[in-house]
């Protein structure tokens, strides 16, 4: 394993849970930092962005008030996901209120910048940055990123198409700080697997999805319940960048989810979600592979409690 800050040293169950685009919310984030995992959610889906302080305040408050009451088992930290493409008007608001309430973890999405890096390192805060490729990863790196998240074949939403064996084992030839993957994780087996690839974490998102805390339609929840790896497509058109989607989302728009033309990243907001005339995250929904071993709709804390348990019974298996 790589040489982990002491912010993300001896977490029990090695998950770090993605920041999920208007689905996430302070709910969903204090119930899976009280279940153990590190939680996240994207600055952007507090609107306005008045109310991004409210949601910081509500996050911080609700996990201190768990750890005086369970000292024995303090929650784990949470991050806030940062969309640095030049689209995202609201990054310097966002940042100024990130540092007011000492935001401990930060994940950086769609370009690194040292500025957004410095800001974060200020009050002690860990930046993971999002990259689909070794080339990515350097830059990242060598803009002041403390860590990344290899995002490979089979994540939901914006996804590269790399092996996470090739990606993870290119990246782990020349860095040895912390690595999250991200591609089609949802069980305690696969988060083992992750870490024997050489990841410190797995990155899960579309899981979360289907959990009471989470803010998605009940069709949405629904679908990924019913749906497999099968109902994912990939595609560029919904917002000039390609991403895997559900494919019931993209009929119900009235379009044919074999036959879809290519988008332009030229025309798109990335900070908004908006590129084509279905609205992306609202309308056509993202999903990653993985979304198989998703059986039911739970509270957040019923999913980290079975992960836990396939976590510990693959390490039995395996005698670790």
């Amino acid at each position: 394993m790589s040489r982990l800050p002491a912010l993300l040293q001896n977490r029990s169950l090695p998950v770090i849970a993605a920041p999920l685009f208007i689905i996430s919310n302070p709910k969903l984030v204090i119930a899976q930092c009280t279940a153990g995992v590190i939680g996240s959610m994207p600055a952007l889906n507090a609107r306005p962005a008045s109310q991004l302080d409210e949601w910081l305040a509500e996050i911080t408050e609700g996990l201190a008030a768990w750890d005086r009451a369970h000292p024995e088992s303090p929650a784990a930290p949470f991050a806030i996901n940062q969309i640095v493409h030049k689209s995202n008007d609201r990054l310097e608001h966002d940042m100024e209120l990130c540092v007011k309430y000492k935001v401990p973890m930060y994940i950086t999405s769609l370009g690194a910048r040292e500025d957004i890096n410095a800001a974060a390192h200020s009050t002690g805060a860990v930046v993971l940055h999002d990259i689909i490729n070794n080339k990515f990863a350097r830059k990242a790196i060598e803009k002041g990123a403390d860590g990344l998240i290899a995002v490979a074949a089979g994540a939901g939403g914006h996804a590269g198409v790399k092996s996470p064996f090739a990606l993870v084992q290119e990246i782990r030839q020349w860095f040895d700080g912390p690595i999250a993957l991200s591609g089609a994780i949802a069980t305690g087996d696969a988060v083992l697997a992750a870490q024997a690839m050489g990841a410190d974490f797995a990155y899960i998102g579309s899981a979360f999805i289907a959990t009471t805390e989470a803010r998605a339609a009940d069709d949405y929840k629904q679908a990924i319940v019913d749906g497999s790896s099968d109902d994912i497509v990939y595609s560029s058109l919904f917002t000039g960048v390609h991403g895997n989607y559900l494919a019931p989302s993209i009929r119900a728009a009235g379009m044919d989810p074999d036959n879809l033309p290519e988008g332009d990243a030229k025309t798109m907001n990335f900070a908004a979600g908006e590129g084509s005339k279905a609205k992306a995250w609202k309308e056509i929904w993202g999903c990653g592979q993985g979304i198989g071993a998703v059986k039911d709709i739970g509270p957040a804390a019923g999913l980290v409690d079975r992960l836990r348990r396939e976590y510990a019974a693959a390490r039995d298996r395996l005698k670790l």
